[in-house]
């Protein structure tokens, strides 16, 4: 069909090139569409430049935090995921950390698949 969108889109920001590279592929092998940014002034870019379904974040970026792109997100009605190792932290970096879906590094590729169609079928944190 010319012009659907067949897959979801998502935008990945992870400054360790390791887990890029396996988050993207686990990504990529569930059928996702996926852009990638090392840091928060790449993710924005991307978020202003192009159609997201959902974006998956690091909690923390060279530059910044993933809840500053969540929040940005967000403006734009997209859901977000927030990857961290640090989850004991979150608390420091966010004014009202209940606010993010979060994932706990380290990931398995089910885990990953599983929260992001679970993210992509039910947006709102709220629900």
């Amino acid at each position: 069909m010319k012009g659907t969108r067949l897959m979801a889109r998502i935008l990945l920001a992870e400054d360790d090139a390791d887990v890029l590279v396996v988050v993207e592929h686990v990504l990529l092998q569930g059928g996702y569409g996926v852009d990638t940014a090392r840091n928060l002034e790449e993710a924005h870019e991307l978020l202003l430049s192009r159609d997201y379904d959902l974006v998956v974040t690091d909690g923390r970026l060279p530059d910044g935090t993933g809840m500053e792109l969540a929040d940005a997100a967000r403006e734009k009605s997209i859901p977000s995921l927030i990857l961290t190792g640090y989850a004991f932290i979150l608390r420091e970096l966010a004014a009202d950390p209940t606010k993010y879906r979060v994932l706990l590094k380290p990931l398995r590729p089910v885990e990953i698949i599983q929260a992001v169609k679970d993210t992509l079928r039910s947006p709102s944190i709220t629900d």
